[in-house]
């Protein structure tokens, strides 16, 4: 991944790069995404886990990440019996872009307020170099 703002504008992104973008998630975390995109129904952790063939507990920590970035939703099913099991789906993607896209108007007004420090800050320092010129 690019280092600086200007590399990263200059590359070609494709849609999963928000992922890896705005919320730092690995390589797994895309599959298991992927996964879950293309699934029928809700998966358990075993089935993800069968399905990226990954551990359990590794699948689950893509899982813990997945569902903190707000990309999947966890829902409960309870057995008849008594007892219950969690199941994953993928959040509607109306959701996920509109959280991106707060994100990124934040990011944007907080950058926006970066440069406005900068620019008063250098100025104070050139007003204060004229003035000692004097």
């Amino acid at each position: 991944m690019p280092d600086s703002m200007s590399e990263q504008l200059q590359q070609d992104m494709a849609c999963e790069g928000l992922l890896e973008c705005f919320h730092g998630l690995k390589q797994l975390d895309k599959r298991v995404f992927r996964e879950l995109v293309d699934a029928e129904t809700p998966l358990t952790i075993d089935e993800i886990a069968d399905e990226v063939d990954r551990e359990r507990s590794t699948a689950y920590r893509a899982v813990q990440r997945l569902l903190q970035a707000g990309f999947i939703q966890k829902e409960q099913v309870n057995y008849d019996q008594g007892g219950y099991y969690h199941v994953y789906r993928p959040t509607d993607p109306e959701k996920v872009a509109d959280d991106m896209q707060r994100m990124l108007n934040d990011w944007y007004a907080k950058m926006g307020q970066l440069i406005q420090e900068f620019e008063e800050k250098y100025d104070r320092t050139e007003a204060s170099a004229s003035a000692a010129e004097s």
